[in-house]
């Protein structure tokens, strides 16, 4: 794991070695969730393409005081299916704790003046600014997107602002573009109750990340991703969690998405679960059709069979075998493309 600082907050990624391919896969995960849930596809395409995952800010170990002491292996013990310093973490934030993971910190009785600290924005637009710093930071400048979820709805802004660096994107369960007034409300009051309501002793306890194996999925996940599924969403940083969730549902900024899809002009593609009861194909297939690609019959969506909202770790393979389709009937004309200029 390597990290870097990205706009005043430790990003944690991991970059695999470099290919024959002049191009970068990114991949951006969803809310709750990590970097994680993306290397059993990053696996498969290595390879062939040089892979860039990394967590959100405020998710996984992108988080201060987080992001240099999670997944050391001194650190691990054998009997545990958490890193130790992940539960220690978890376990001892209680309600008084700082949010973020920050260690407590004695201050002197004597008053001092603080300058407020301006909110950091949780809208898709705000997390593709990061990335765009991310890439700058570690010169990337010939990219192919790759987003789950929250995680898609940030790479189309992300292509939106940077046309030149991102060359094409690729939305797995996302979509999107229709406000439902009463259906949101209803998400985004079980969303902060989530949230809220995930004592951090949650990760000690027997058969919890048994029960994360049957979430949103259509058939139960391996247990291992049961618990990663339980440690992202037991340390997630509060604030990031609750603001990611409100900042991107709101009316205003769900109607914009079909806008950010309509003017892009690189290729833009959608994989949905058809068994998805988070982000339904209808939903997928509205979004899309804002894209030039769509072309009145959905040219530019695969939906998957027998999958939920975990696509990558539900229908690994075959995700990955129509990310490599869709990837070489455009890598091969961006490359030359490339060389010419």
């Amino acid at each position: 794991m390597n990290v870097v600082d990205v706009l005043g907050t430790p990003h944690a990624y991991e970059r695999t070695a470099p290919t024959q391919t002049p191009i970068t896969l990114v991949f951006i995960h969803g809310w709750l969730l990590s970097r994680a849930y993306w290397q059993p596809v990053i696996q498969q395409l290595a390879p062939d393409y040089t892979c860039l995952s990394y967590d959100l800010r405020g998710f996984g170990d992108s988080q201060r005081g987080r992001a240099t002491m999670r997944y050391q292996p001194s650190d691990a013990s054998p009997a545990s299916p958490y890193p130790a310093s992940t539960l220690r973490q978890s376990a001892n934030s209680g309600s008084g704790s700082v949010p973020g993971g920050l260690a407590a910190v004695t201050v002197s009785s004597q008053p001092r003046a603080i300058a407020p600290q301006p909110r950091p924005g949780y809208t898709p637009s705000d997390y593709a600014c990061d990335l765009e710093q991310l890439l700058e930071t570690l010169d990337i400048s010939n990219a192919w997107l790759i987003g789950h979820s929250l995680g898609g709805s940030i790479a189309l802004w992300a292509a939106d602002r940077m046309p030149d660096r991102v060359k094409g994107v690729i939305c797995v369960n996302s979509g999107g573009g229709i406000y439902l007034k009463e259906e949101f409300e209803r998400f985004r009051t079980a969303g902060q109750q989530l949230v809220k309501l995930r004592p951090r002793w949650l990760c000690h306890l027997p058969l919890v990340d048994l029960m994360m194996t049957y979430m949103n999925v259509a058939h139960p996940i391996d247990r291992a991703w049961g618990r990663q599924r339980l440690v992202d969403w037991v340390s997630a940083d509060p604030a990031a969690a609750i603001g990611a969730l409100l900042d991107s549902t709101t009316e205003a900024e769900v109607h914009r998405l079909p806008q950010v899809v309509s003017r892009l002009s690189q290729p833009v593609y959608f994989i949905a679960g058809q068994n998805d009861t988070v982000m339904e194909p209808q939903y997928v297939l509205h979004l899309a059709s804002f894209h030039r690609l769509f072309q009145q019959c959905g040219q530019n969506v695969v939906q998957l069979p027998d999958c939920g909202h975990l696509a990558m770790v539900e229908q690994t393979d075959l995700v990955v075998e129509h990310l490599q389709a869709i990837l070489a009937r455009h890598v091969a004309d961006q490359s030359l493309q490339t060389i010419a200029d």
